[in-house]
């Protein structure tokens, strides 16, 4: 659980906070995992994006609690999971983080909801576990070329200074807040949804101490999740693709993923952006609710 002084401001009803500690002798590779738990009834684990943190589901877990025992994680680094110095952040590193929640707490028949970077991971890591993995939700998959840069040019000009050499540190721990909001906003149909406490959430977050070396290595590995497309023929659960009709993604990236993924089914939500779980938290609950 986050000490008092990293407490999270946003606190979802239902939900408590829990951490779980590195694994015996790998203290110097793994760090504490923090998350959040509510419900009752079957595993249903969420992962969360680019940049954010377990919170991003806070409108969309009470409306599946009734269904579902949700396990709501901060992936490695984020959030308020532990931020290890030199530690890896690449898309096995991620995909690791998720796989010691599952296997750690002996989760089986699970569901694996995952947006953004999160349905990367979630399709990866039930490629790695098809013993504990009952079905897949990858929302917006986070596996194309330039990825959060397609928000807008604001986004465009900071992740690519981000990304240079020298300046890219310096550039990765100036994060005003109009800059972050716009550039949220540019994963939205519905801009409104975007609220205040929870921008000013990640913001309280990205100023932990690390925190900008951990965005900076995301964005940086970017090709890594590219890459673990890879992986999804290996996926022997149910698949489900749900695509925000405005997302990032190109219908050419959509049509790849169908390609690599044939027996997935396929959902695009009208008039939604690269945050549905912000935006259209109801149509994520009725896909898992009717399949609860």
């Amino acid at each position: 659980m986050p000490s008092q002084e990293s407490r999270p401001t946003i606190h979802i009803p239902g939900t408590t906070s829990h951490a779980l500690a590195p694994r015996a002798g790998r203290h110097g590779h793994e760090g504490t995992l923090r998350y959040l738990k509510a419900g009752t009834g079957a595993p249903l684990v969420l992962l969360h994006t680019v940049r954010t943190q377990a919170e991003h589901f806070r409108l969309l877990i009470p409306l599946i609690a009734d269904r579902y025992t949700v396990y709501a994680l901060d992936l490695p680094g984020m959030g308020y999971s532990e931020i290890v110095p030199g530690a890896s952040y690449d898309e096995p590193a991620m995909r690791a983080g998720v796989e010691r929640l599952l296997t750690a707490l002996d989760l089986h028949d699970v569901t694996l909801v995952g947006e953004s970077m999160g349905a990367v991971l979630a399709l990866t890591t039930a490629a790695d576990l098809p013993e504990r993995v009952r079905r897949v939700v990858a929302v917006n998959t986070y596996d194309y070329r330039d990825g959060i840069a397609r928000s807008g040019l604001l986004a465009r000009v900071v992740v690519s200074a981000v990304l240079t050499p020298g300046v890219g540190p310096v550039v990765a721990g100036v994060e005003p807040r109009a800059a972050l909001r716009k550039i949220l906003q540019g994963g939205l149909g519905d801009r409104s949804a975007l609220r205040a406490d929870y921008v000013d959430e990640l913001l309280r977050v990205g100023g932990r101490p690390g925190y900008p070396a951990v965005a900076r290595a995301v964005y940086q590995n970017l090709p890594g999740l590219i890459a673990a497309r890879s992986r999804y023929p290996e996926v022997k659960a149910p698949v489900h693709l749900v695509y925000g009709e405005k997302d990032w993604s190109r219908p050419s990236d959509r049509e790849a993923d169908k390609r690599l993924l044939p027996a997935a089914d396929f959902t695009q939500v009208p008039k939604a952006g690269h945050f549905i779980a912000l935006e259209r938290p109801d149509v994520l609950a009725d896909l898992l609710n009717a399949a609860a």
